[in-house]
Order: structure tokens, then C-alpha cells, then sequence
């Protein structure tokens, strides 16, 4: 059944997200994404002027040090919700991969190899299940001057408390997928693979990792002296997550405890009403 729509997070400085992603009293902002994208001139501005001198050697090393030492920071700070949310997440995947899958499709739901779709739906109904307000949730938006039009769907959880109000959880089956470059330098891959596989955690905390990912991308090609893609910039891939999205809930799924009934042959059933005498196993 579908679910409501939400706004998406107005982007803050990239040394507030630092440092105060896990702040106290993060909620929904009142401004829509829509404008916040436009107007974002923090962080990496994709249309600065490159510089003439070239860059040591040391200062390339010196940066991508201190890239993978901020990705880790942001990476490796998670409150108690996140951990919770990610070890059922985790769980979750595992236990349909040891299913071995099986969807609505036809195709295996094993995990980023079979149907997307079909294994968001499934690990979203098990979260539900576990007691979490999940959902598929599907972004579009539209082309600009900056960035091509597209859409994603991932997941998320909305958490309600009555201090800080409605607070959002990413949920991200395979992030590291979503910044792999073919032709990405040995420092840009290593980058990479910092991130974890399975991402959960707050809008903030995305906007963040979005900044540092973004910004080695773009140093990436720089150095390579190649043009970045617009599906890499960083407007791009804020629009994935934080467009306006329609939220899906999957309903909640059947507990384990529950015994299917047992289906009886039909066949049998006819034979043993003109056979009152004899019993199923006889009959077969």
C-alpha cells in the first residue's frame, strides 16, 4: 500500500556535518529540497576555475589521508537507533539469502545479484515485522541546468519521539555500488571501499558522506585530466535520497511461529469419502 510523500533535508556546511550530524533535536526542516538543491554553493562547487599551478605529490597524499580519516569519522559514529536498525537489516539480508529467494518476478532475491525491487520489499516487510516503521521509497526529479533527470528507490525508517520528533533512517542495500567508478584511481577506489555495503543512518549523516565521495570523484578525474559524468556530481547523487519521495509499505509478514495448514490432496479427499474405511497413506 502506498505511503505518504516527504520533503527532502536542506543541505548545512560541510564542517557542520562533521561535527554535528548526531546532534540532538534533528527533524524535518520546513524549505523542500528542490530549493536547497539549486541554491547549494557549500562544499565542492563543480564550477570553480582549476587551478594553473599543479599539486605535489604530498598535498595529493595529504588529501586523500585526510578524506578516508573524515569518511571513517562520520562512518563509524552511530547512535544505539542505527546500530539496532542495521544489525535487523543485516540480519534481515542474510536470512533471505540463506532462503535461497524467491519472488513475484520469478528471480532469486538474493542480495544486489537478483531482483532490487523484490528484496527491498522483502527486507522492508521483515523490519516491519520486527516492530520498524519501514518503506520503499522511490525518488524522481526532474533535469536542470546542472544534472540529468532520474530516480532511485531504497529504504528508510522513520523513528517518532516525542523530544526530538519524526527522525528518518537511510537505509542503503549496497552503497559502495552507488560510487564505484570504472575508471576511478587506486586512491579513489580505496576511498570507496571504506563504505560500508549496507548503509543506515541518519539524512544528515548521507549528506555528508555524499560531500567527501563527491569531492575525491571530482579530484579523481581532475587528476586523471578526464570530464566528471553528471551522474556523478554531486547534485546528482543528493537527488537520489533527497528529492521528495513516495514512501511504500510492505505489510508486515507472516511470523515464523505460525505453522502453514496442511493441503490435502483433492484427489485423496475423493477417495477417502468413498473409502470412509481406509486411511490416507493406504490410499497413496
Amino acid at each position: 500500500m502506498a505511503g505518504r510523500n516527504f520533503p527532502g533535508i536542506e543541505v548545512s556546511s560541510f564542517s557542520d556535518m562533521v561535527f554535528g550530524f548526531l546532534d540532538d533535536g534533528e527533524g524535518w526542516p520546513a524549505e523542500g529540497f528542490g530549493s536547497s538543491l539549486e541554491s547549494d554553493t557549500t562544499g565542492f562547487d563543480e564550477n570553480d576555475e582549476e587551478k594553473e599551478n599543479g599539486e605535489s605529490l604530498e598535498e595529493s597524499k595529504s588529501f586523500w589521508e585526510t578524506q578516508i580519516q573524515i569518511l571513517q569519522g562520520m562512518i563509524c559514529r552511530s547512535n544505539s537507533a542505527e546500530s539496532k536498525i542495521r544489525n535487523a537489516t543485516k540480519e534481515a539480508v542474510k536470512e533471505i539469502e540463506r532462503s535461497g529467494g524467491g519472488c513475484a518476478c520469478g528471480r532469486s532475491v538474493l542480495a544486489m545479484t537478483g531482483c532490487r525491487s523484490c528484496m527491498m520489499r522483502e527486507v522492508s516487510g521483515r523490519l516491519r515485522n520486527a516492530g520498524y516503521d519501514s518503506a520503499v521509497c522511490k525518488t524522481k526529479w526532474k533535469s536542470s541546468q546542472h544534472i540529468p533527470s532520474g530516480e532511485h528507490t531504497f529504504l528508510d525508517v522513520v523513528q517518532r519521539n516525542t523530544k526530538k520528533g519524526e527522525v528518518r533512517l537511510i537505509i542503503e542495500l549496497n552503497l559502495r555500488a552507488e560510487f564505484e567508478m570504472a575508471r576511478g584511481s587506486e586512491e579513489y577506489n580505496r576511498l570507496v571501499r571504506r563504505l560500508p555495503e549496507i548503509f543506515v543512518g541518519k539524512v544528515e549523516k548521507l549528506q555528508g558522506v555524499i560531500k567527501v565521495i563527491c569531492g575525491a570523484a571530482k579530484k579523481c578525474m581532475k587528476e586523471k585530466k578526464m570530464h566528471l559524468g553528471p551522474w556523478r556530481k554531486q547534485r546528482y547523487m543528493q537527488a537520489k535520497w533527497l528529492s521528495p519521495c513516495e514512501r511504500t509499505m510492505s505489510m508486515p509478514l507472516v511470523p515464523s511461529s505460525r505453522l502453514p495448514k496442511p493441503k490435502a490432496s483433492m484427489l485423496t479427499v475423493d477417495f477417502l469419502d468413498k473409502l470412509p474405511n481406509r486411511t490416507a497413506l493406504e490410499v497413496v
